[in-house]
């Protein structure tokens, strides 16, 4: 009645399915959380960079970027739109100095995309996050975004004294 290898074997496949249960569990977790935090900042997005004199007739979630041959080049979390700027805002749910960094490079490429389709509208880039540091905030700004910090039940957005948005 003691254990045997086949019973050992059985246990273990099953420790190993509870863990990969829990596992997607907790991946689909957190992409539900990011989901929140983006609609959270949404819906008055136009409304604060209007304010800052952007006029955005458009908002887009999620848009994705595909070559001419459908090869993946960049997706972009919320981009707002009108007829000579555009701005990409990145969402986190905990902002990181990579995730700037990342944005730096996603904003190359919509640049490098932008001009192989004739597209010469500025582009603006701004980073948004439940919870970031004031280090990570400073580091954003200095690399030219906008900051989006959550706000009561609203978005503030960060506009130093003397801030250019680097434009692309």
């Amino acid at each position: 009645m003691g254990l045997t290898f086949e019973k050992v074997w059985a246990m273990f496949q099953e420790t190993d399915r509870k863990f990969q249960e829990t596992d997607r569990k907790i991946s689909k977790l957190g992409s539900r959380i990011g989901d929140l935090v983006e609609e959270l900042i949404v819906p008055n997005i136009m409304e604060k960079f209007n304010k800052l004199g952007y006029v955005f007739g458009k908002v887009a979630p999620n848009v994705r970027y595909r070559d001419s041959l459908g090869v993946y080049v960049a997706e972009v979390d919320i981009l707002l739109e009108n007829g000579d700027t555009a701005l990409a805002v990145e969402v986190k749910t905990t902002l990181t100095d990579n995730d700037v960094r990342d944005h730096l490079r996603r904003m190359e490429k919509l640049r490098l995309y932008a001009d192989e389709h004739g597209d010469k509208r500025k582009l603006l880039g701004a980073v948004a996050g439940a919870i970031a540091s004031d280090g990570v905030k400073a580091f954003a700004v200095k690399s030219g975004f906008f900051v989006l910090e959550q706000s009561g039940d609203t978005i503030k957005i960060s506009v130093p004294e003397g801030f250019k948005p680097r434009e692309w």
